[in-house]
């Protein structure tokens, strides 16, 4: 059973906080998405030590300061522990790389109050190894972990799950509207229950076919999801983004003529490849879309960079907008990115902070974030012989 952070014992949220975001969005949404948290824990927690990251740093200059440095000054996260302050409108303390020891000096020498960002915890080599004795480190930071990265939560890395193993560990805010909403399509689906699919890669989105292949009304494919479909039914999609890969192509290939799927019928190209569907498309689309009473969307449908290709998914998104009696959820970067440009987001039920998370979420997969959160809420005394 998972513990949530809106209904825990205030008694028991005393002390650091020691709590995981994901900042790795182009903008501040995933941030912004984590200010009530945030919010929350300054009304309970003595300090807020807040662990994220940004990209992937080159294995080869991980866990050495000499090395962290300019190469990787890109991915640090000192730029948005400065967009936090202007968020939240109070200071925020910036810990630059260094050794979790020295870390843990710094924090017990802050202030009562402090909101502090560790910076990118993927410099540190333990961490996407999920190393137990890294993440017994961490946890040395804090005295209860509040895992507040849905977008992080489908892979096992030490800051995401091993650190649960020694501290009371509770699910935040965001972390539980994301399970209450995406469990709602799970659960109980309403119908039409319409899922549109793009993106890069079809094989990603295999296990949501699979998952609710009886359940769902109808599949819309576009970008490479389609490409490949498009290919396994014969036609030549010449240099369109498509999937490659031999064991995704022989599971998709048992979809390849399952009639639920619904690709395009025409397109837009540029240098042989396909880059956006045309109007017979939107108008196949937008009537399933309609008719829908739950949609679930993840990935863009086009190449939506470019605004003259972006225009499929873009009438697409305004018709999922128009229809006011579906519940209607969308993840992913790009996706998201895009409709806030568009100043469509607020019209969708929920907009989840996950893109590839969500995608594993949908298809029934069990994340190893939320899992490591099952039964954490360790007592104080049990966190202490772990520690030890």
């Amino acid at each position: 059973m998972i513990e949530f952070l809106s209904k825990a014992d205030p008694g028991r949220l005393r002390g650091t906080a020691l709590l995981r975001l994901d900042f790795n969005t182009e903008d501040n949404w995933r941030m912004e998405a984590a200010v009530p948290t945030i919010r929350f824990l300054l009304r309970t927690a003595s300090k807020t030590v807040i662990i994220s990251h940004r990209g992937r740093p080159d294995p080869g200059l991980i866990g050495s300061d000499k090395k962290i440095g300019a190469a990787n000054a890109k991915l640090s996260l000192e730029k948005d522990a400065a967009n936090l302050e202007n968020l939240l409108k109070r200071k925020v303390m910036f810990l630059t790389f260094r050794p979790l020891g020295e870390a843990k000096k710094a924090i017990a020498a802050a202030p009562d109050g402090s909101v502090i960002v560790l910076e990118n915890i993927r410099f540190f080599a333990g961490e996407e190894k999920n190393d137990p004795k890294f993440a017994r480190e961490l946890a040395l930071l804090g005295d209860f972990y509040v895992n507040d990265a849905f977008a992080v939560s489908h892979r096992a890395n030490a800051s995401v799950s091993a650190v649960t193993k020694f501290l009371p560990s509770y699910a935040g805010l965001e972390m539980e509207n994301e399970i209450k909403f995406l469990g709602r399509a799970i659960a109980k689906p309403k119908q039409p229950l319409v899922f549109i699919l793009g993106g890069a890669k079809a094989g990603d989105k295999l296990g949501v076919i699979t998952y609710f292949k009886k359940k769902a009304d109808w599949f819309l494919l576009g970008g490479g999801p389609a490409n490949t479909m498009l290919a396994l039914r014969g036609m030549d999609v010449k240099k369109s983004i498509r999937d490659t890969d031999p064991k995704s192509l022989a599971a998709l290939e048992q979809f390849a003529l399952f009639g639920k799927i619904v690709l395009p019928q025409d397109f837009v190209w540029h240098k042989s490849a396909i880059v956006d569907f045309g109007p017979k498309t939107v108008r196949a689309f937008s009537q399933k879309v309609a008719a829908a009473r739950m949609i679930a969307w993840s990935g863009p449908l086009g190449m939506i960079e470019v605004a003259r290709y972006a225009k499929g998914t873009l009438a697409l998104a305004r018709a999922i907008a128009k229809n006011r009696h579906a519940f209607s959820v969308a993840g992913g970067g790009e996706t998201v990115m895009f409709l806030k440009k568009h100043k469509l987001d607020k019209k969708f039920s929920f907009i989840s902070t996950g893109g590839g998370a969500m995608v594993d979420f949908l298809a029934g997969k069990k994340l190893p974030g939320i899992v490591a959160l099952e039964g954490r809420a360790l007592s104080r005394e049990r966190r202490e012989a772990l520690k030890r």
